[in-house]
């Protein structure tokens, strides 16, 4: 599966970490913007690729091998039982051969995933991520976290109770729409430069920054390689 640490350059992680601190320093919110590489193991995906390629091959050994001998007098054929067992083998080959290739190969595991479940699992790791990366602990309730989430080819955009209170659950949901229209450019670091840079200016409307705001969490770019 690909890493989300090696989808950015030194240069690139710099560009995300000044937009996270130019788009702070006009509002007293705290932008987090977190890259996962997967938000599911999706491991029963696996065994439906192995049991799908076992399946086929079974069916292929079924025409392949010659018909089971029928009536006495002839030689032409197998018996029914060797017929049966060289499926069965092809049957239990073909899992373990799918499964292992569906490890490896992720474009596998997404094509037999169901989108629904994809969607759960993203919304439930932004959720995580969004108090193991402890956006929730700001003082006012004024933290965002940006979520992307590669295999899922997946955003989410959440807010603790301040911003949710100012901005509404609808102008979340805008950043996330316009975000997800971004990365289906490909280019992840101006996807989530400008998805911040808006986040910006509507918190600098809603939370404006006081002279006693502090900077709480660091204007970094979160990478998570393990699901």
């Amino acid at each position: 599966m690909m890493r989300a640490s090696h989808q950015f350059t030194e240069q690139q992680r710099q560009a995300i970490n000044q937009a996270v601190a130019e788009a702070e320093s006009k509002t007293a919110a705290e932008i987090v913007p977190v890259v996962a590489a997967a938000s599911g193991r999706y491991e029963r995906s696996e065994d439906i690729v192995g049991l799908w390629t076992g399946i086929i091959l079974m069916f292929l050994i079924w025409a392949i091998l010659p018909e089971p001998v029928r009536a006495t007098g002839t030689w032409d054929g197998i018996t029914p039982g060797w017929k049966f067992f060289w499926m069965l083998v092809a049957l239990v080959g073909g899992f373990l051969v799918g499964t292992t290739a569906a490890g490896y190969r992720w474009q596998l595991r997404w094509w037999f995933t169901p989108a629904a479940q994809m969607a759960a699992e993203v919304t439930h790791r932004a959720r995580l991520a969004f108090y193991d990366a402890t956006v929730h602990q700001t003082g006012g309730g004024t933290g965002l976290l940006i979520y992307i989430s590669l295999f899922e080819r997946r955003a989410a955009v959440l807010g603790d109770d301040a911003i949710l209170e100012r901005l509404g659950q609808q102008t979340l949901d805008d950043l996330c729409s316009e975000l997800t229209a971004k990365l289906r450019s490909g280019d992840l670091t101006h996807a989530l430069c400008d998805t911040i840079a808006d986040a910006g200016k509507a918190l600098a409307r809603a939370l404006p920054r006081q002279p006693d705001t502090q900077n709480e969490l660091p204007d970094t770019l979160v990478l998570l390689d393990e699901v």
